[in-house]
């Protein structure tokens, strides 16, 4: 079993910057790739961007590339997502998700955070 606990989440102008943070706990020992999902009302849950296990290996959607940075602290048990110039689309649920199953990147999650609010006003 994993344990994911989203934080970081909040209001923030057009332009403005979030970093959301997702502590994993319980099967931490365990290699394996995480990633941010994110579902805006009304639509469907989408990947936001993927980090493999060591960290090299990342994915990012088009829409955020250039955007967000996705970066993972193993001593931490922690996984990050830096969002810098945001934008009212990108207002949604941002959910963290583990794949038990892989360690380079995810392709069915296994487990997910409870999500977290972040809403971009313009």
């Amino acid at each position: 079993q994993v344990h994911l606990v989203e934080s970081g989440g909040g209001l923030v102008q057009a332009g403005g910057s979030l970093r959301l943070s997702c502590a994993a706990s319980g099967r931490t020992s365990s290699l394996y790739a995480m990633g941010w999902f994110r579902q805006a009302p009304g639509k469907e849950r989408e990947v936001v961007a993927t980090i493999s296990w060591s960290g090299k290996t990342t994915y990012y959607a088009e829409s955020v590339k250039g955007r967000f940075t996705v970066s993972r602290d193993n001593a931490k048990n922690t996984v990050y997502l830096q969002m810098n110039t945001l934008k009212a689309e990108d207002t949604a649920v941002y959910y963290c998700a583990a794949d038990v199953n892989s360690a380079v990147a995810i392709t069915t999650p296994d487990y997910w955070g409870q999500g977290t609010q972040v809403t971009v006003s313009s």
